[in-house]
């Protein structure tokens, strides 16, 4: 038996995933149900109890496996990126269609036909993946239909094989969005999960918590007063992770201003190091390269085999 990450493995002394026989001990093995996030933004909790802490969020359009479905708790496992927790069992549904679409901005409205007019419906985040099956014109406003008959702005969507060219300025469109502990959404995000996000909508897959983006890329010295930093590094302290802007600015989510924001690097190491120290390293994503995994694991949930390589 090896040790295995609990957040990325979906196993108890009770119960485990049927593709981690012999890898972890368990009473019983199962074989994961599919099912998918019906909800705008769905709690991802670290036990089966409204009251336990959100360990992170899964978005309407994501698909899960479950584990165990008891007293209105789904025990699940994020296809996307792994991750495994608790969600109320009333936020999943069947996977009845394939998705076509992602949403590109950091929050949208779901109207119930196609116009801005009508109350609106739902909402729903960037990242969220949903089903275009036609589309309509209202007042020189452009729909896209959804097999509900909800209508979405269509200019708020991008074909899902279309990414992002620059994942900073992904991040830098969430600038003012509430800081949530656990959030993973356009409607309030934490640090790591705004890297993953950003990282996400460009075609760039990584892990959810910040030690595990900390083998993102390839370490970097960044030199004298910072100055060997450029667009695109991440800056990590224990327990955050920032994202370089510029040469001099860093963009993220923060419990200081309770809000993704942009900060100078040099203001932003002397404020942190008084209670948390300095920066722990500093990295520099390039291409996403995904090694296949070995049996019985989901391919984003081999942190081993995740990298970014240059080329």
């Amino acid at each position: 038996m090896t040790a295995r990450d609990a957040r990325l493995h979906a196993f108890r002394s009770d119960l485990a995933d049927a593709r981690l026989k012999g890898e972890v001990a368990a009473d019983r093995f199962v074989t994961g149900r599919p099912a998918r996030i019906t909800a705008s933004v769905a709690d991802l909790r670290k036990a089966p109890r409204p009251d336990a802490g959100v360990n992170t969020q899964a978005l309407f359009g994501d698909d899960v496996l479950v584990f165990e479905d008891a007293e209105g708790w789904a025990w699940v496992q994020a296809e996307r990126d792994g991750y495994v927790g608790y969600v109320a069992d009333n936020l999943l549904g069947q996977r009845e269609h394939a998705p076509t679409h992602i949403v590109s901005v950091p929050r949208t409205f779901l109207y119930p036909g196609p116009d801005l007019r009508f109350p609106i419906s739902g909402q729903l985040s960037m990242g969220s993946t949903v089903t275009v099956t036609g589309s309509a014109e209202t007042r020189g406003t452009h729909y896209a239909l959804l097999p509900s008959g909800q209508a979405i702005i269509a200019g708020h969507l991008r074909p899902i094989a279309e990414p992002a060219k620059d994942y900073v300025a992904v991040a830098e469109s969430f600038l003012g969005t509430p800081y949530l502990w656990g959030g993973a959404s356009g409607f309030g995000i934490d640090c790591s999960g705004l890297v993953q996000l950003a990282m996400r909508m460009a075609g760039r897959r990584v892990l959810r918590d910040s030690d595990m983006q900390a083998s993102i890329g390839t370490p970097l010295e960044p030199g004298p007063d910072f100055a060997g930093l450029q667009r695109g590094d991440l800056v990590f302290w224990k327990g955050h992770v920032a994202v370089m802007t510029d040469e001099k600015d860093m963009i993220h989510a923060n419990g200081h201003t309770m809000l993704v924001s942009r900060e100078g690097l040099k203001e932003a190491v002397d404020r942190i190091g008084y209670l948390y120290g300095g920066p722990t390293g500093f990295r520099r994503p390039l291409r996403l390269h995904l090694s296949p995994c070995g049996r019985g694991r989901i391919a984003p949930i081999c942190s081993s085999q995740i990298g970014w390589q240059s080329g």
